[in-house]
């Protein structure tokens, strides 16, 4: 008889890897400089590409000649992305690009173009809703309203009226976007920096012949990358450059590599979309909101015109009463990509900030008014939103440091804190894998997943160690090419339930194979057996060792595959989370310092305790980085990006991070739900909860984030007025 084993997750005090602290398996290559990316591609014979791209806010092509970038001695291809009459709608948009033996001749090559166009008008004030409406530069996105808002404002205890704001910022990925491309034989390879190893191929295929006239059949495509400095929701597609890169490799018969420059990165490989709003909102005297009304406004860049989502604000709250009003302002920006919870980031900055603002207006603790208006929030997330809450505030002393806004101290530096909450869906995506059982003991997963950095292939192979009683020594985990089977891109907190969910299903149904020639070889049951420890058990008997098991499976071993998503508990979706922020701000300078910073993120059943939380910190400092310096500067007068270098684009630096608090909330109702994805849900709430902290130390609200110094003080001197 065959042995059936259930598809489940076992029980979480028998887990030997599943929930604990694992360094990851590539930490060594990533410390020591031995992982290698698309930009260390070097195949003999590699040429190095360079881009031209425009400088200005508009324009339209008025004359390109590339014939004098062809005479630079090293150059061996040229490509234009554009051609006389062609509109450039906004700064850094590609021009042409030029392949030559080393890098420096690829410069040359590039200063050699000769390019001119004729200036067009341009608008690129985000945050300027008047001066859009009278450029003509808005789309009405609609409108709806829910109860009767008037009525609810009427009767209501307070009432606040107010503006808040978050500024776009642009994609900084530490590895720019880019490509290494080859043929050979007439198959086109390629070292691509990308979130979407499997999705990839095809994008390249349809490109090419819409782009170029050139044919390759998706089967005689290749696409690698076992590392990717950064992606961030932005790497997903072949793009323009490395479409480019493949079209100059085939004319010159040798590799060309194509890196964007960093300028040229943080104009156009996207954007996240600012968000303004205008917000009245109302409470009774309890601390329950009772009416919400918001127009709010934004830009996604491109000249497309869009903005938040209207069906998503108020965010995470659904009040009885309200009304919303959305509006696009269309600018001569770089286009968006998604950026870490698209979204999200956002609307809590435009919702819970006026939250916080009416918890202030009653003399009320933000913990207050948040837990008496939980029932307003998803009712399968109501319960963790309330543990979330309480334990967060415990973690960083809420009830003995809190006080009303304007009450942070009597001197220059005031002090207070801010909260936030936030949710996301992080549903596995759909993905398979290949699992194999060799004779030597040896286990292998194959699949077309990448690791962008958060631990993928560490979750694999302790996954695989956990169903087989395995060490992680003995499971070879191969991933990031196309042609292994197909899984999911790694956007939306969508891998680790997408790796997994398949593997977990694979392993298992491989293991009631070795356990039905076990079975037959011992006379036992194979529904009786275990897997645990490097040995198979019968009950609390020693049947036989693991490798004794796998040397009976002859010369060509086990290997299925797994698939995924299924609804049979592996994985689920939807979580919250909860951020308090205990912040200093000098009211000389307008610094904003972090003294403390706490999350409490929930995402079922964990896999790898460590890594899980090496998400939520890397999630914290993202957000201090767009809460108090990163921001994308566009010039009014020409449109140019001003800020787009290193220097001038400000990240944070480890000492403005201060100290973070990472607690996962993990009671047995969470591990129960199964896997859910984490990457997008700790970068949130970070806006918002520094909003607030700086509000309660001041008593005066920053309108923009992020809360710059120069934003700071203009906020505190119109307070005074």
């Amino acid at each position: 008889m065959a042995t059936e084993l259930k598809v489940a997750w076992g029980p979480r005090k028998d887990n030997v890897y599943l929930g604990k602290e694992i360094t990851r398996l590539d930490g060594v290559e990533k410390a020591s400089g031995a992982a290698k990316y698309a930009a260390d591609a070097n195949p003999k014979g590699c040429l190095y590409a360079k881009v031209l791209s425009f400088k200005g806010g508009a324009g339209k092509v008025k004359s390109l000649n590339l014939d004098d970038a062809l005479k630079v001695p090293g150059v061996k291809a040229v490509h234009a992305f554009v051609k006389e009459g062609d509109e450039l709608q906004w700064d850094g948009a590609l021009v042409a690009a030029v392949a030559a033996e080393r890098q420096e001749q690829a410069e040359d090559g590039v200063r050699a173009i000769k390019f001119t166009f004729d200036t067009m008008e341009h608008f690129v004030d985000e945050d300027d809703l008047k001066g859009a409406e009278a450029a003509k530069r808005t789309k009405d996105l609609g409108n709806n309203t829910k109860g009767d808002v008037e009525a609810a404002l009427k009767s209501a205890a307070v009432v606040h009226k107010g503006q808040y704001g978050i500024a776009t910022i642009s994609h900084m990925c530490l590895e720019t976007h880019g490509s290494c491309t080859r043929w050979e034989e007439g198959k086109l390879i390629v070292n691509h920096s990308t979130q979407n190893v499997s999705g990839t191929p095809a994008n390249f295929v349809s490109e090419l012949q819409k782009q170029h006239n050139i044919s390759v059949d998706a089967a005689d495509v290749t696409v690698l990358c076992q590392f990717v400095g950064g992606g961030f929701g932005s790497k997903f597609a072949a793009d323009d450059w490395g479409v480019a890169a493949a079209k100059m490799s085939k004319e010159t018969g040798r590799p060309v590599r194509l890196m964007l420059d960093r300028a040229t990165e943080l104009k156009i490989a996207g954007t996240r979309p600012s968000g303004f709003a205008e917000v009245t909102i109302a409470a009774d005297k309890d601390g329950k909101i009772v009416a919400w009304d918001s127009h709010h406004w934004g830009t996604n860049g491109g000249m497309k015109g869009g903005t938040i989502n209207l069906a998503q604000f108020p965010y995470v709250f659904d009040f009885d009463n309200r009304n919303r009003k959305a509006t696009g302002l269309v600018t001569n920006a770089g286009p968006d990509r998604a950026w870490r919870a698209p979204p999200h980031p956002q609307l809590c900055a435009l919702t819970d900030t006026a939250i916080d603002d009416i918890a202030a207006k009653l003399g009320k603790s933000a913990v207050d008014v948040f837990l008496a208006n939980i029932d307003k929030t998803p009712e399968k997330l109501q319960a963790t939103y309330v543990a979330e809450i309480k334990r967060a505030a415990e973690l960083i002393g809420w009830s003995k440091k809190w006080h009303p806004h304007g009450k942070g101290g009597d001197g220059d530096v005031k002090r207070g804190l801010g909260m936030a909450i936030h949710t996301w869906g992080g549903r596995a995506h759909a993905g398979t894998c290949t699992v194999r059982i060799n004779p030597d003991g040896s286990v292998e997963s194959l699949s077309g997943t990448q690791d962008i950095g958060t631990g993928t292939r560490t979750a694999i192979a302790m996954v695989l160690a956990e169903t087989f009683g395995i060490t992680l020594d003995a499971v070879k985990v191969r991933y990031g090419s196309s042609v292994y089977p197909r899984s999911g891109p790694s956007g939306g907190s969508t891998t680790i339930g997408g790796v997994t969910g398949p593997n977990r299903r694979a392993a298992i149904a491989a293991l009631g194979k070795l356990f039905d020639v076990v079975a037959e070889k011992h006379k036992v049951d194979g529904n009786n057996l275990t897997a645990k420890g490097g040995k198979i058990w019968n009950g609390d008997k020693e049947v036989c060792t693991w490798k004794a098991a796998c040397g009976l499976l002859g010369m060509m071993g086990i290997e299925t595959t797994g698939e995924g998503p299924k609804d049979d508990g592996l994985t689920s979706e939807q979580v919250g989370g909860v951020q308090m922020a205990d912040v200093s701000v000098d009211t000389k300078t307008g610094i904003v310092r972090i003294n403390q910073f706490v999350a409490v993120q929930d995402c079922g059943l964990i896999v790898d305790l460590l890594t899980a939380k090496s998400q939520v910190y890397g999630g914290l400092i993202m957000g201090i980085a767009y809460s108090l310096t990163e921001e994308q500067i566009l010039d009014n007068k020409t449109g140019r990006y001003i800020n787009a270098d290193l220097e001038n684009y400000k990240l944070p630096r480890i000492g403005d991070i201060g100290e973070l608090i990472v607690e996962m909330y993990q009671p047995d109702s969470e591990y129960e739900r199964g896997v859910i994805g984490l990457g997008e849900p700790p970068v949130i709430a970070c806006g918002a909860a520094i909003s607030n902290a700086v509000a309660n130390a001041t008593g005066v609200r920053v309108p923009t984030i992020p809360l710059t110094p120069k934003r700071v003080l203009d906020a505190l001197k119109a307070a005074k007025a």
